[in-house]
């Protein structure tokens, strides 16, 4: 799901699940490497993509300098930081330990 200013809130914020949210732009290679691991994660778990190139508030306001990063929402609240290419095992293991706290 892409995410954008207008829906932030309800889809991350408000979400009852653990959201994985991945910032990112189209021009970005190491972006784009990470899009199979996205995918896939995105067949288990919630997971939203914002293109900081439109959405240049929610990267400032979550301090996103480069890109890719990763963040992980549990309750609203950052429960993990990624930034560069990051293992989907990696992923997978925080997605489940917060899924089932």
């Amino acid at each position: 799901m892409l995410l954008h200013e207008f829906n932030w809130k309800k889809e991350v914020i408000q979400s009852t699940e653990p959201v994985l949210v991945d910032f990112w732009a189209s021009w970005c290679p190491p972006c784009c490497a990470m899009n199979p691991t996205i995918e896939s994660l995105a067949k288990e778990f919630k997971v939203c993509k914002v293109n900081v190139d439109n959405n240049q508030e929610l990267a400032v306001h979550y301090s996103i300098s480069s890109i890719p990063v990763l963040l992980i929402f549990k309750g609203g609240q950052i429960a993990a930081r990624h930034v560069d290419l990051t293992p989907e095992a990696t992923l997978r293991t925080e997605m489940q330990k917060l899924k089932q706290s």
